[in-house]
């Protein structure tokens, strides 16, 4: 085969996964204005200067890959392209019923990034934290891994671990960090008294059922004689919407809440129902980098009908639903195809939450890191997790700012 027909080969290969791809995401080209098609001619001849190029020969299976993992992933964290094999050992994996490691990840500037950890979970307990960036999982660098994938080898049996390379301020190298998978239990969530009958509410997360207990919660303190309300949302970011539109809805008597569009994606609304509001007391949630998802629907709820403060730091930004579609050449797409968007019009993936009070989040590294120990890789990662500050600044100025508040 010679140079030239094997250049062609390649070449008209690649157009062809692209149109191949583009197809199955239901992408035409009625429109003369269509960029993308536009652009097979560009890919093209950079494919035509790789091949002749090029330092070697190189692996053009590689090559394409990458540019479908990268076409995908340049349009959010949370689409994603699987190759053949990839895709094969999803459906394998994906069927079973495993443990995990209690984290919520997402992607950030092309590595893996923890948003939370389930407090008690396995992921907690070998000292992953929230803002963790995740260099590399069993070896492999995230940074070539989709989401998706990345999910998918979180979870196995029970007992079974996952070596993490985790990338923390002030380190010269990445921590080594091994969690094993285990059965996760979401906790129920907290409250309790504070000063001036200001009742404390924390959920864990917002998973299925942690509406009607937070209800529950709710009246037990208004009960006990509560005048003001503090929802800490703070490193909530497992979850379904519909338990976020529900939790919103408790504090909500009219308004919106929120709204889920795409490009091709029947509008749905989602309105507060009089009938499902339990409370309206003075209200201050608490948010950081940590909130997330169904989470972030409450805040952004509470904060654009100007129901309560939000207070903290500027949250992560997770809100969109995705549809897996089948290639015929057995890869597959994950495909983000609605945005969750707040009350104010703004997607809440894009744009996250951010507070109408700032307060900014003890970084527990840098209250108890000097930066004088060695970073010593056989030391527990229990030993090494800092302890967390005594004085939360944020919950002291949600007090401050409740106190200020007519019941």
């Amino acid at each position: 085969m010679t140079n030239k027909f094997k250049a062609l080969v390649v070449t008209l290969s690649i157009a062809v996964v692209l149109f191949v791809v583009m197809g199955g995401l239901g992408v035409h080209a009625s429109s003369s204005n269509d960029g993308a098609y536009r652009q097979l001619g560009v890919y093209s001849e950079v494919l035509q200067r790789i091949r002749s190029e090029y330092v070697e020969e190189p692996n053009f299976d590689a090559v394409r890959n990458g540019a479908l993992h990268g076409l995908l992933e340049s349009l959010d964290a949370n689409s994603s392209y699987l190759s053949p094999a990839e895709y094969k050992r999803f459906k394998e994996h994906k069927g079973d019923q495993k443990a995990t490691i209690g984290a919520t990840i997402s992607k950030r500037f092309g590595f893996a990034a923890v948003v939370s950890v389930i407090p008690g979970g396995p992921a907690d307990k070998a000292g992953m934290d929230t803002g963790d960036i995740i260099e590399a999982v069993d070896g492999r660098s995230s940074r070539e891994m989709s989401l998706a994938e990345i999910n998918n080898t979180l979870t196995g049996q029970r007992g079974s671990n996952i070596t993490f390379s985790v990338v923390r301020p002030r380190k010269a190298e990445p921590q080594k960090i091994v969690v094993t998978r285990d059965d996760v239990t979401i906790p129920g969530t907290s409250d309790k008294m504070l000063e001036s009958n200001i009742a404390y509410l924390k959920p864990v997360a917002l998973t299925k059922g942690k509406a009607q207990e937070l209800a529950n919660k709710i009246k037990s303190e208004q009960g006990s004689g509560a005048k003001k309300l503090i929802l800490d949302l703070r490193n909530v970011s497992e979850g379904e919407a519909s338990e976020g539109i529900a939790v919103a809805n408790l504090f909500l008597d009219h308004g919106a809440i929120a709204s889920l569009k795409g490009q091709r994606y029947s509008r749905e609304d989602f309105n507060a129902d009089p009938q499902k509001a339990i409370t309206k007391l003075p209200l201050v949630v608490l948010v950081n980098r940590g909130t997330a998802g169904a989470a972030e629907i409450v805040a952004a709820s509470i904060l654009d009908n100007a129901r309560g403060d939000i207070l903290g730091d500027k949250t992560f930004g997770i809100g969109s639903v995705q549809k897996l579609i089948e290639v015929p050449d057995g890869s597959a797409v994950i495909l983000s195809i609605a945005k969750y968007y707040s009350p104010a019009g703004k997607a809440i993936q894009d744009s996250s939450v951010t507070p109408n009070i700032l307060v900014a989040d003890v970084d527990d590294t840098t209250v108890a890191d000097t930066g004088d120990e060695e970073d010593d890789s056989t030391t527990p990662p229990d030993a090494k997790k800092p302890a967390a500050p005594h004085n939360d600044e944020q919950l002291q100025r949600a007090i401050a700012v409740l106190k200020t508040k007519n019941s």
